[in-house]
């Protein structure tokens, strides 16, 4: 793969090991999203690829960021109201997310420990729990100190 990046390397593995075709698009997208810290909305991620030269529609940008957060390759987060904003977590299994409602600051919570309350909560209400997902939204301590 001469002339390639390694980062464009490890994303277009990441992709075909999710089953997802690794296009120009698609890995552009994941690149704008490898550069954000925190997470992005559709509409930054647009932004940023037309900032540096590539013309990829918006339209564009959104179906492939639907498809990567089907294909579990970034997570959507619904801090922002009336738009999800996405992220390319460092932790590829299951987790959930510190989301600081002012600055956007991002936290990954590598632990889980909610599967034997979420089963007990299930069975008293006869019901079986397949997924679950948390984003705990609040201030981080920069946003609070201010």
């Amino acid at each position: 793969m001469a002339g390639k990046t390694q980062l464009e390397t490890d994303h277009r593995r990441l992709l075909v090991g999710s089953g997802i075709r690794p296009t120009r698009q698609r890995l552009l997208v994941l690149e704008a999203l490898a550069a954000e810290p925190n997470d992005a909305t559709a509409q930054q991620i647009h932004a940023h690829l037309r900032d540096q030269g590539h013309s990829v529609g918006l339209a564009t940008v959104y179906r492939t960021l639907s498809v990567l957060s089907r294909g579990a390759v970034v997570d959507a987060l619904t801090h922002r109201p009336g738009e999800a904003c996405y992220r390319l977590c460092a932790a590829g299994d299951h987790h959930h997310h510190l989301v600081c409602t002012d600055c956007h600051r991002v936290v990954e919570l590598g632990e889980c420990e909610l599967e034997p309350w979420l089963a007990q909560l299930g069975d008293e209400h006869s019901f079986t729990v397949t997924a679950h997902t948390v984003e705990v939204a609040g201030l981080c301590a920069d946003c609070s100190a201010s």
